[in-house]
């Protein structure tokens, strides 16, 4: 019977966690159908069915981290292999829907059998006949989409799955929501081996904690989206570097110690930009998207760049040329449960305000929900990052990779400050932009941050761009 093995879900990961199965042995599958939920490098993803019949063995458990190629999954009957897509290159086949992070009380249990179709993706043409081994198609990871997994024929006969050795995940599901599934993780809890009494037999955050010997009032408090729950008594929690996390920490450290930082801070008085936001809300075009400083200040970048175009540029070090870009992909870094990710708006120095303001909006929710997918966060050229919604009034950010500058966006707060010769109450903020010094000379990153920032202080000199 053909295996699923783990697809390379995006430029060259060779790895990946399985953080849920959405189906169990037994149960019939139909092409396209999510048969579980893994995490890689990058975000969480859902991985499609390329095949039509009934699980026979679930070969990977929850919580394991595998390899790219290895089997996950076998479905079909005994002496009737499943039946798959057909191999015709032009055959269209749904292969969709990005994954939610499950971080919230009110995320759907784990165990579903389908999920929302969305885009399609052409199947490729692989090879097929005796070949012993089995052969993987790879592509390229486009938002929500995987690479069908394919096995040629296999020459050995199929193992009953009645004489299968055994394998603890598959013979027992347990139903709980994403949020109990890593507490128990967390605190080293077998859900298997509890008693449910959650409604409709689910697992109850009461029952991890009674298992664990953690009292539930304290346990209760605590977070589960910032460092591991703990359990009573210990002093310290270690939690594995992988995932999004890891990604996060490599780039960083990358970009750091190859592109020479240089920041500039200015401060400024943005009270027109804040009473301008107050009226933006009231107009009619924007009252269904959110409107904020930050969508302002997006908007003044685009503007910016047009009179210092190489901001928005890179340092293609293996070509020893500076690459500069005639579009934008801005890139708006969001903190996750799972860690710090950058999705990026395509081609935004072609939209309106309005456009702008829901393309904001649209990217932070997705990226809440822990729904950004790798393609999303691919070819980013400039990146904000917003700190002041934590009450943090300025940073030194690192650049993102691929790109030669990063914008901080400092809080907006009411002080002190000099008008006319007078001290008077203003709103101010501060705005940090870091820069690629191999290419970007001090002249031009002071006048790209001295025209966002006039912009902030006069919404109406825009007009002058």
């Amino acid at each position: 019977m053909p295996e699923y093995l783990l697809p390379d879900v995006g430029e060259g990961l060779t790895e990946a966690e399985i953080v849920s199965w959405k189906v169990k042995v037994g149960d019939t599958v139909a092409i396209n159908d999510i048969v579980c939920e893994i995490e890689t490098a990058k975000s969480i993803v859902e991985l499609p069915s390329p095949y039509a019949g009934e699980v026979s063995a679930i070969l990977a458990p929850e919580g394991e981290t595998i390899a790219v190629g290895t089997p996950i999954i076998a479905i079909g009957d005994v002496g009737a292999p499943p039946t798959a897509a057909p191999a015709e290159p032009e055959m269209e086949i749904d292969l969709s829907n990005p994954a939610a992070s499950g971080s919230g009380e009110g995320e759907s249990l784990v165990g579903r059998m389908k999920a929302d179709r969305g885009p399609t993706r052409r199947a490729r043409k692989v090879a097929s006949g005796d070949v012993a081994t089995r052969i993987q198609t790879q592509a390229s990871f486009e938002t929500g989409i995987a690479s069908p997994m394919v096995e040629a024929a296999d020459p050995e006969p199929a193992v009953p799955a009645a004489h299968a050795e055994p394998m603890e995940p598959a013979a027992v599901r347990v139903l709980a929501k994403p949020p109990v599934r890593k507490l128990a993780k967390d605190l080293g809890v077998d859900l298997a081996t509890l008693e449910a009494t959650g409604p409709d037999g689910t697992i109850s955050r009461e029952d991890v904690e009674r298992a664990a010997g953690a009292a539930p009032a304290a346990a209760s408090t605590g977070s589960t989206s910032g460092p591991a729950a703990r359990a009573s008594g210990e002093r310290e929690t270690r939690e594995p570097i992988k995932g999004v996390r890891k990604m996060m920490a490599g780039a960083m450290v990358q970009s750091a110690f190859t592109a020479p930082h240089v920041t500039e801070w200015v401060t400024i008085d943005a009270t027109a930009t804040v009473e301008l936001v107050e009226r933006l809300k009231q107009r009619r075009e924007l009252r269904d998207v959110k409107v904020s400083p930050l969508l302002v200040l997006a908007r003044a970048c685009m503007l910016a760049m047009r009179r210092t175009p190489v901001i928005n540029s890179f340092w293609d070090e293996a070509a020893q040329e500076v690459v500069v870009k005639h579009y934008v992909n801005l890139g708006i870094a969001a903190a996750t449960p799972r860690g710090l990710v950058v999705p990026n708006i395509k081609d935004a120095q072609e939209l309106s305000l309005v456009e702008l303001a829901g393309a904001l909006g649209e990217l932070t929710s997705v990226a809440r929900e822990g729904k950004t997918q790798p393609a999303d966060m691919a070819g980013g050229t400039f990146t904000i990052t917003n700190v002041g919604v934590f009450g943090v009034d300025a940073g030194t950010p690192i650049i993102n990779p691929g790109e030669s500058a990063i914008l901080c966006f400092g809080a907006i707060k009411k002080q002190p400050w000099v008008v006319d010769d007078h001290i008077v109450v203003r709103h101010v903020t501060t705005l940090a932009l870091s820069f690629d010094h191999r290419h970007i000379d001090g002249e031009s990153g002071s006048r790209f941050l001295a025209d966002v920032a006039g912009i902030i202080e006069d919404p109406a000199s825009a007009l002058l761009f």
